[in-house]
């Protein structure tokens, strides 16, 4: 029963990560002009798939392996602000959608391999990605002058952050969830980087 449970995961992730390059970016299409307040900005990065996914692997992998446990996601989320703060300033942050595809095969190599690391490493990889990510949501704000959306998005990245712990941490007696969905995300940011080039 279990090896059926696994086969229908994998075949349900494949297809997600199949279907992905048609609509997993976070940071094109949204309509910048509703982007204006604190619940627009805490709701903006759950409505993207690479945002979110993203986030949730930062936290999963911070479970499963970094220690202190909340260093790489305290890390993302202070270089996730400096990047929006660049973009909304309208500083042009260059390659910033395949660095952010990039975030989410590195994140998901990380993941499934249960990536142990100096402090200062995670909090340094996870750092750059953040800017990148932080740079794209920026930009949107940019033309808005909006520090509530602005205090909004940081806080809801966050909250993913925290739910990713919460997910690594159910999910540490349970290697081979940790190895396919740590798989299933590189393969997205695999598939997202082709698409780029």
């Amino acid at each position: 029963m279990k090896q059926k449970i696994r086969k229908l995961f994998k075949l349900m992730t494949l297809s997600l990560v199949m279907s992905a390059p048609t609509w997993a970016l976070a940071h094109s299409g949204h309509n910048v002009t509703a982007f204006t307040g604190l619940v627009d900005g805490l709701v903006h990065p759950f409505t993207g798939l690479d945002h979110l996914a993203a986030m949730l692997a930062v936290g999963v992998w911070s479970a499963v392996a970094v220690r202190p446990v909340w260093l790489a996601p305290l890390a993302f989320v202070v270089m996730l602000t400096l990047g929006a703060l660049l973009g909304f300033a309208g500083v042009h942050v260059p390659a910033v959608e395949p660095m952010i595809a990039a975030s989410l095969l590195v994140m998901g190599l990380l993941m499934a391999r249960r990536q142990r690391m100096p402090w200062a490493a995670a909090a340094t990889v996870v750092g750059v990605f953040a800017v990148f990510h932080g740079a794209a949501h920026g930009s949107e704000l940019s033309t808005l002058q909006t520090w509530p959306a602005l205090a909004g998005m940081v806080t809801g990245s966050a909250l993913l952050h925290a739910a990713g712990v919460l997910m690594g941490w159910r999910m540490t007696n349970r290697l081979w969830l940790q190895r396919s969905t740590g798989g299933a995300l590189a393969l997205l940011g695999s598939s997202l980087l082709v698409g780029l080039v």
